[in-house]
């Protein structure tokens, strides 16, 4: 039994999703900790003493969504992937999904890990909630990675486009938004609907093979997973205020990497933050979609360990 089975097994009686099965990677534990009252699941890895990275994924994933990344990192750091509020293992309460909320519990986690200064690294909504998390908390972050993500209220559009070689990157965000019809139509259907992102949103839609898809439908389907997902979307224009609140009584000093890629959603994520940030740099990954971390994990290793050092 791995690591990690072993922890699993240990922290049963503390795993708020018991029907949705743990998936195993080698090195790393499972970990159940309070956040701000609710429960978050995490993973962990890596070199102990070396500088913490903690990782954040997007919809429609979970902490998953690292596993090709996470284990190139722990040859050289304290790797952390964590389920956001109402992703994977972690619990899915009934309110508290703008990103400034999310940021505290994130936050709340990484402290009751014993991390008291940490990389962050976020893709999609993460990368919302990293932002944010960045205005309040900056005092406990060396530096942000931030991939392929419009922030609400910095660079996120305010209209949807209704070009169709545009729009189908964005359309969601207004389904997202309209109450009770979203739960209508996709309960039961949620592996057709994930399955529609994870290969769309791909340069290569075999990047993900029919487990995987199966992973993250499941995750979605459980016990409230969609109800949460769609939370994010809705809590949107919130979380834009608050943004944009934090972001009128100072601006983000600390280094910040924006990681876009050949055929994602922001063709230059630096230069999408720059104008709140004070110190950007930024890289384009060759050969991938909007789901970096999938489809070239060895570049956002290299990427990642280029920033950190």
């Amino acid at each position: 039994m791995t690591d990690a089975a072993t922890a699993a097994k240990h922290s049963s009686g503390r795993n708020p999703i018991s029907a949705l099965p743990l998936h195993d990677l080698a090195g790393f534990t499972h970990r159940w900790v309070d956040a701000g009252g609710i429960r978050l699941h995490a993973v962990e890895g890596g070199r102990p003493t070396g500088p913490t990275v903690v990782l954040l994924a997007g919809f429609p994933q979970t902490w998953w969504a690292w596993r090709r990344v996470a284990p190139g990192l722990a040859e050289r750091f304290h790797v952390i992937a964590i389920d956001l509020p109402g992703q994977g293992h972690s619990d899915r309460p009934s309110d508290g999904y703008d990103t400034h909320t999310v940021a505290s519990r994130v936050q709340a986690a990484v402290t009751a890990l014993n991390v008291p200064k940490y990389w962050l690294v976020a893709h999609d909504i993460g990368a919302w909630v990293a932002f944010s998390l960045a205005l309040t908390y900056e005092e406990h972050l060396h530096g942000v990675a931030l991939l392929d993500a419009g922030i609400p209220g910095i660079s996120l559009p305010d209209a949807i486009p209704t070009d169709p070689d545009r729009a189908w990157k964005t359309w969601h965000f207004a389904f997202h938004l309209v109450p009770d019809l979203p739960e209508t139509l996709l309960a039961g259907r949620e592996r057709d609907y994930i399955g529609w992102f994870l290969k769309a949103k791909t340069l290569s839609p075999e990047t993900f093979d029919s487990a995987e898809i199966d992973h993250y439908a499941a995750a979605v389907a459980a016990e409230g997973g969609l109800r949460a997902a769609l939370s994010y979307y809705r809590e949107a224009t919130e979380s834009a205020r608050r943004n944009h609140d934090a972001l009128g009584r100072r601006h983000l000093t600390v280094p910040v990497l924006g990681i876009s890629s050949s055929h994602g959603s922001i063709p230059d994520m630096a230069a999408s933050i720059s104008p709140w940030a004070d110190n950007t740099t930024g890289v384009v990954i060759p050969r991938s979609g909007h789901f970096i971390p999938d489809e070239q994990p060895a570049a956002v290793v290299d990427a990642l360990t280029a920033f950190i050092a």
